[in-house]
This record gives C-alpha cells, structure tokens and sequence, in this order.
C-alpha cells in the first residue's frame, strides 16, 4: 500500500498475506498505547478503561474517536482524562473520513486499535494499514451472526447457546481471524435484552483479556487460526461467570 498524490490510501495488487504473523513482544516493559472506535454508550471502552486503572493490563487508552457526536463513548473518555474526537463523516467520502480518524491515531501513537461498537465499516485499505495491530469485538459467536445485530439474530434463530467474540479485523466484515470466544446459555425466559445483558458481561471479560495477549506478546496468527502462546490464565487470576464457557488462553 502506498500513499497517493491525493493524500489517500492506494492498496497495490498484491494480497493481504496472514501466515505466519508473529506479535512480536515489542510491548514488554511499557504500556501499550490503545486508540479506541466506538459509536454508542462505550460500555465495552469501559470495560478497558476499568482494567487499565486497575493495573490488570498493561495497557492504557489514549484516544477516543467516534462517528457519532452524541456516543456516549466520548463523554466516558473525557471524564477519565482521555482525549475524544468526532469525526464527523457526514459530506465526506470514505477515504477522506479515514483519513482524519488514521492522522489521530498515528498523532497519537497508538500501538493498537480497537473497535468496540464502532458502527461504520472500515475500509480495505485503512485495515490494511492496521493488519495484526486492529481488533473488534462481536456479540455473537463468529462466524455465525454477523453484522450490528448478532444478539436478536442469534436469539430469533432460536439458537441455544450464544456469546462474544474478539477478532483481528480484515477485509471484510467480522471475518478476521478469531482470538477469544466465550459461549453463553440461551435461558427458557430470555429475550433478546435478557440475553444481551448477558452477553455483554462476558465482552467486558474477554476484550480486557484479548488486549493483554496481544500486550504480552502471545498472539501469532497462523493463516486463519490464532495460536495463543503459553502463560498465566485469567481464570486462575480473577471472578469468572456461573455457566459460561470460557475459551483456552483466557
């Protein structure tokens, strides 16, 4: 990928190779620099912003950028300190709205990028540009129920177990390869909020944990599977949840 004249992305012809991509443990004895997107209330921001306070990763956010002026994700990361931007995509095309939000990533020396209930879908050559440093979080177990309404697709299909997902972000939309996935029971008197909530408690667990990996340096992915290198485990270290089926590596 290369700049062109116009200040834009040009993605060139060759394809976006995976195998054998090593996270490579440049993080160690520093904090890692997190640019958060996010549309909505930031409850998933939240959940990091939390863990990084708490020291339970070595991790801090550093910027908040949003598409939406009224996401509550904004209002979250100013109260604790963090700077927040709006970036308006409205009279702009694609590539000069990602262009702004990549100049306040790259101002702001993010290590990695996370996508926590950010509603617009990015474009090939802005993932590209992120390739291995860019995750999202999903409601739902990938790759079943894709899209912004993985919860209520997942529960009127009458599906009998659900849970959340964390991926590495590639061209298409959540696709990537997956890191962690935590199931949870679909109960006789839920409804789609019921089972959200649910859902939602366990994405505040696993995305905190996706960030510490990848901090850690125990992320490879290997074509489409994601080996997660040997060390502690989250479920010997903190309060997991009655009845939900956590993965390997959490």
């Amino acid at each position: 990928m290369v700049v062109n004249k116009n200040g834009g992305y040009t993605t060139t012809s060759q394809e976006l190779k995976i195998e054998s991509l090593t996270m490579e443990c440049e993080y160690m004895g520093e904090k890692l620099r997190i640019g958060v997107l996010a549309s909505g209330s930031g409850t998933d921001l939240q959940s990091i912003i939390d863990a990084s306070e708490k020291d339970i990763i070595d991790a801090d956010v550093v910027v908040v950028v949003s598409d939406n002026k009224d996401a509550f994700a904004l209002k979250r990361a100013e109260k604790h300190g963090i700077k927040a931007f709006f970036v308006d995509p409205k009279g702009k095309n694609r590539t000069d709205h990602e262009k702004k939000v990549n100049a306040i990533l790259e101002d702001n020396n993010v290590d990695l990028v996370v996508g926590a209930g950010y509603m617009k879908i990015l474009s090939p050559s802005f993932v590209k540009k992120w390739y291995g440093k860019l995750i999202n979080i999903h409601p739902a177990l990938l790759p079943s129920f894709k899209g912004a309404n993985g919860q209520k697709d997942a529960f009127e299909y009458g599906v009998k177990i659900s849970g959340c997902t964390t991926h590495f972000m590639d061209e298409d939309m959540d696709h990537g390869p997956i890191i962690l996935q935590a199931a949870v029971k679909v109960l006789p008197s839920d409804d789609r909020d019921k089972l959200a909530a649910r859902i939602l408690e366990v994405e505040h667990q696993i995305l905190p944990r996706t960030i510490q990996l990848f901090a850690e340096g125990r992320l490879k992915i290997d074509d489409r599977k994601v080996k997660i290198l040997k060390g502690d485990s989250w479920k010997e270290k903190y309060k997991t949840i009655p009845d939900v089926l956590y993965p390997e590596g959490y």
